[in-house]
């Protein structure tokens, strides 16, 4: 029973299957945020109200032809694309989705695994960086410099903003966290500020505006993504889809209290706050316009880092005065 459970857990909900609906339910909801802040319609054709246009738009690349260059690493080039959207996956079977027993949260529930999570959320970065450089094409070389440039300034101010709520649980473990602000939700007021933090460094995690740099269609064709086309490109897709509903679940479960109650409940409270994290990651898309990369990592060093070691001193003081 413990075997089939497992097996459920890994390829039905949250594994695999779930993964690929909702990361593609997600592209549909953000893209339609996006559009109807822009005074759009956004998708509109393909199902009710466009919402199978994501789908239709990964099994269409998956059909199209798939061009090697002749000079790439045509090795790497081809594995990468495979191995990101692995670990992206991986990364989603850590998260608390049903309730706070750590035992049983999720396939994998351990001491640290936050910091698991951080790491394999960092992996798809550099997978980029490699996808770029392994393609050969000037545009893709600098698309994934880009990539690397830009880890080098959100990447600090990121595990600072979601060490704060962590240190006040006093746990390492996602469920041991969710659980704490979940029987004290008038503690996730103290982390108002990380939780800024936390959105502005996903937003640059994901490569969206105002931190798109990496693929600017305007400045470098595709950037990174220039080269690759058909089964690769969808898989690409289909791990930065994936990398977002793991992102928002990571903020919702650290600074909104996770996801508790059973598997119903979970399941509810996941994509209600997951939703709500990318209804505001959608916002900030909307309501700003493309930095510099240089920019980006002043910004992160000269604002960001700043604000989440304040975060942590005020975590820090009620942690010592208050608890």
């Amino acid at each position: 029973m413990a075997a089939v459970k497992t097996l459920l857990y890994l390829l039905v909900y949250p594994g695999l299957l779930f993964l690929f609906v909702y990361s593609t339910f997600c592209e549909w909801f953000d893209r339609k945020i996006y559009a109807r802040l822009q005074n759009r319609m956004g998708p509109t054709h393909t199902g009710r109200s466009g919402l199978l246009q994501p789908i239709a738009d990964f099994f269409k690349l998956m059909a199209k032809e798939d061009i090697v260059p002749d000079k790439a690493d045509k090795g790497l080039f081809s594995a990468l694309p495979v191995v990101g959207l692995a670990v992206a996956m991986t990364a989603a079977l850590l998260l608390p989705v049903w309730h706070f027993n750590p035992a049983a949260s999720s396939v994998i529930s351990f001491q640290g695994d936050l910091i698991i999570l951080l790491y394999l959320l960092s992996v798809p970065t550099l997978i980029l960086f490699l996808a770029g450089w392994a393609s050969t094409n000037a545009f893709s070389i600098i698309g994934g410099t880009r990539v690397l440039t830009m880890l080098f300034g959100y990447e600090v101010p990121l595990f600072l903003a979601v060490l704060g709520p962590a240190m006040l649980a006093g746990s390492w473990r996602l469920a041991e966290i969710a659980a704490f602000y979940q029987h004290r939700p008038y503690l996730l007021l103290v982390n108002l500020i990380g939780f800024g933090v936390a959105l502005i460094c996903v937003q640059a995690k994901l490569e969206r505006t105002p931190f798109d740099i990496p693929h600017a269609e305007t400045e470098i064709v595709g950037g990174t993504f220039t080269e690759y086309s058909g089964k690769k490109l969808a898989l690409f897709r289909l791990m930065t889809d994936v990398e977002m509903v793991v992102s928002s679940g990571m903020v919702a479960a650290v600074f909104m209290g996770g996801f508790g109650g059973g598997i119903l409940l979970g399941f509810v409270q996941f994509v209600l706050k997951t939703l709500v994290v990318i209804f505001l990651l959608s916002l900030m898309r909307a309501l700003t316009s493309r930095l510099r990369v240089d920019q980006v990592v002043s910004i992160a060093w000269k604002y960001l880092a700043p604000l989440a070691v304040l975060q942590l001193l005020i975590v820090i003081l009620i942690k010592g005065l208050v608890l």
